[in-house]
């Protein structure tokens, strides 16, 4: 008995429909689907007073809005009842800039935490960061430009530092400007105390080392953007293809370094087996 083509017909187009369908709600989960990655980190000189002490790392929102008022993104935050909140820039896009979405979020965070903040590079080349650093201060965040404050706790204390990203839209001098950076900082900290820097590029680990950082906090890789399975992110600016540094704990010597794989888009506006993060990361004293 033949085979109607028409029947064929609709059988292809309703397989094609339901694909598609699924296609769409992977690639929106994938933008949409917030994620937790929980982090114990072993640090040999972190007071014991701090053994413990909880940190949720924000990283390159993008102005990506997560409900109402950032509601989705801030619930989750504020079921882990972290210690501080470490946000290490990129809060807006300087393609698309929107200082609202990005203060909805900080203005419900410092509710929740102390936030600190360090600028990114969307930040720097917007040439409208000093109405959003105004913003900022008043929210009650604490913007850490090339400075640091001090965190206590019982008796004893940690710093916790910041640098503004480079960007000077000079690509060779970028590293020459950061050295600065980090140059200024390191004249004003005590050589023994127990030193977080919150730092935006997570490729110059090795200058964060070199200037005696124990624990240091990056974003700006958004994770490679398209992640393939056992391999990792697919490409990163400054770093090339298959880059080293787009996620997770690395150590260089007796430094520990923890990068967000963010939580918006900028250029590239999908993720792929990527989806947005945040780190909760509790310190424990050796």
């Amino acid at each position: 008995m033949p085979i109607n083509k028409n029947i064929l017909s609709i059988k292809f187009l309703g397989m094609l429909l339901l694909i598609l369908t699924i296609l769409i709600i992977f690639l929106y989960l994938q933008n949409n689907w917030i994620t937790k990655t929980r982090l114990r980190i072993n640090l040999q000189r972190l007071p014991k007073s701090f053994d413990r002490f909880k940190i949720i790392h924000i990283s390159d929102l993008h102005n990506k809005s997560f409900g109402k008022n950032q509601k989705h993104l801030i619930n989750q935050i504020k079921d882990e009842k972290p210690n501080i909140i470490v946000i290490t820039g990129d809060l807006i896009d300087s393609r698309r800039y929107n200082e609202y979405i990005a203060m909805q979020f900080v203005k419900e965070a410092v509710k929740i935490a102390p936030v600190y903040y360090v600028t990114g590079n969307h930040e720097m080349r917007s040439g409208k960061f000093k109405s959003l650093e105004e913003q900022l201060i008043n929210a009650g965040a604490k913007v850490l430009r090339n400075s640091w404050e001090k965190i206590d706790s019982y008796g004893q204390s940690i710093i916790i530092a910041g640098i503004d990203d480079p960007y000077t839209g000079i690509r060779y001098r970028e590293p020459i400007v950061m050295d600065k950076y980090l140059q200024e900082i390191k004249e004003g900290l005590d050589e023994n105390s127990f030193k977080i820097l919150l730092s935006h590029r997570p490729e110059r680990i090795d200058a964060y080392a070199a200037y005696g950082f124990d624990l240091v906090f990056s974003g700006h890789a958004h994770g490679g953007q398209f992640r393939i399975p056992f391999l990792g992110g697919l490409v990163v600016p400054n770093q090339g293809f298959l880059p080293k540094y787009t996620s997770g704990v690395h150590k260089v010597n007796n430094t520990t370094m923890v990068i967000s794989r963010g939580l918006g888009n900028s250029i590239v506006p999908q993720r792929i087996f990527n989806r947005p993060e945040i780190i909760v990361a509790e310190l424990l004293a050796k």
